[in-house]
């Protein structure tokens, strides 16, 4: 097959998909190695940015979206309605990066990290399609699992989880010495 229908069908596929479609299906409907899609969609990129086009390819772990570019979004509201707006609290923000750094995650796992309750965040975050139930533990009770979602990613413009930000060693060790700090004041409360 020409590299121009492979592009043209791997560019077919993700606009009639709409949402991402992982490398593996990419693989299979084209009979072609990982490294050979990748190639073609990295080359449909640079096309995409050199003739000045309004969309591009976005990767999702191992999936690849076809997404229109993020700098014409004021131009998108104008025609199509505004999307819903998040509104992102600090103990919305707080419980999500628990639940993206340790998923996954019973919401148990997540009220001991944070020391309150957390069960309105965690339903907010649901509604928001930023988090998902990923099954339960074999545990008794068998308490939901939870993880981001492909949206977390995509809100977060990260292509994996991988590139979460780390923290350094010193702030590590604040945050420990923080934490052991508040524990003391509570124990003498």
């Amino acid at each position: 097959m020409e590299k121009s229908k492979i592009k043209a069908v791997i560019e077919a596929v993700l606009f009639a998909m709409g949402d991402s479609v992982e490398l593996s299906k990419l693989v299979h409907v084209l009979e072609l190695s990982e490294e050979e899609i990748c190639g073609c969609i990295a080359e449909m990129n640079e096309a995409y940015n050199e003739s000045d086009r309004g969309i591009c390819i976005v990767e999702l772990e191992s999936a690849f979206q076809l997404c229109t570019k993020p700098e014409l979004y004021e131009y998108l509201i104008k025609v199509a309605k505004a999307p819903r707006k998040y509104v992102m609290s600090d103990t919305l923000l707080e419980t999500l990066s628990i639940i993206a750094y340790k998923q996954p995650v019973t919401r148990l796992e997540v009220e001991k990290i944070r020391g309150v309750s957390c069960d309105h965040a965690v339903n907010r975050l649901l509604e928001f399609n930023l988090i998902q139930e990923l099954g339960r533990l074999d545990a008794p009770g068998r308490p939901l699992l939870f993880g981001t979602t492909e949206e977390f990613l995509r809100t977060f413009g990260v292509k994996s989880l991988g590139d979460l930000p780390t923290l350094a060693p010193e702030q590590l060790e604040d945050f420990k010495k923080q934490a052991e700090e508040e524990a003391e004041l509570k124990v003498e409360i």
